[in-house]
């Protein structure tokens, strides 16, 4: 996955969806001096992958979201859903957090002080924020459970035939994405929406508008792209090499 934005560089990554007793992403990322091409770093690129890929859930809650919203539903409770809980919260007051998971929820629940709900749709129920992290090839999430207003960080099912979230969800939600070109191409729940009002870059920036009314809900698909990886690594080596 290469990239150059400012900084130059590329994450080689595998994915093992079937991994349990490891992660099932493990990555290195390269950086190299933009001006000559010589190599500047490699770091472990599983970690970086954890934490941007919850920071663009937290830019995309922080403009998608409803600035009231106070309950944050987690499906999952794997590294994506405790790095997706530390993210959000800074752009969020939760005076509730629910958390399901087919495994680990309960241990996932004490461990970070927060609720565990008997079932993903008690989770959703009532939610302002929603957040899909689940390995799964199926949808785990049904629109029917959301409430009016309500905003969707989803994260997984980054393949065509995969999905996380249902038809009554994508067909109705008003639904963004980190990267078109590569959503509408790799992720089966911007395929089966077959609308996506804008990349949440467009939103930052202003080019495109973000939430417009208090009822709506709102869709953020992250397939993941590699400037986001570049960036992030761009990051830690600055305060690495500034001592911070």
């Amino acid at each position: 996955m290469p990239a150059y934005a400012g900084a130059l560089g590329a994450k080689l990554v595998t994915f093992y969806p079937a991994n349990t007793d490891v992660h099932t992403h493990h990555a290195v990322i390269a950086l190299f001096k933009p001006e000559t091409g010589e190599p500047l770093a490699i770091m472990d690129g599983r970690l970086i992958t954890e934490m941007r890929t919850a920071a663009a859930s937290a830019v995309a809650t922080q403009h998608l979201a409803r600035a009231n919203a106070s309950i944050l539903a987690i499906l999952g409770s794997g590294v994506q859903a405790g790095s997706h809980l530390e993210a959000l919260r800074q752009v969020r007051r939760f005076s509730e957090v629910r958390v399901w998971s087919p495994r680990n929820a309960k241990a996932f629940a004490e461990r970070r002080r927060v609720t565990a709900a008997r079932s993903a749709e008690d989770a959703v129920r009532g939610a302002d924020v929603v957040v899909v992290a689940v390995s799964s090839k199926t949808p785990v999430l049904q629109g029917q459970w959301l409430s009016p207003g309500a905003h969707i960080n989803a994260i997984g099912a980054t393949r065509p035939d995969w999905r996380e979230l249902d038809d009554d969800l994508v067909t109705r939600a008003r639904v963004f994405v980190d990267s078109r070109e590569a959503a509408t191409k790799e992720s089966g729940d911007v395929i089966a929406a077959r609308e996506v009002v804008g990349e949440i870059g467009e939103v930052v920036s202003g080019k495109k508008p973000g939430r417009s009314n208090a009822t709506e809900i709102t869709v953020f698909k992250s397939v993941g792209v590699a400037v986001e990886d570049v960036a992030s690594a761009a990051l830690v080596y600055e305060r690495h090499a500034a001592g911070t």
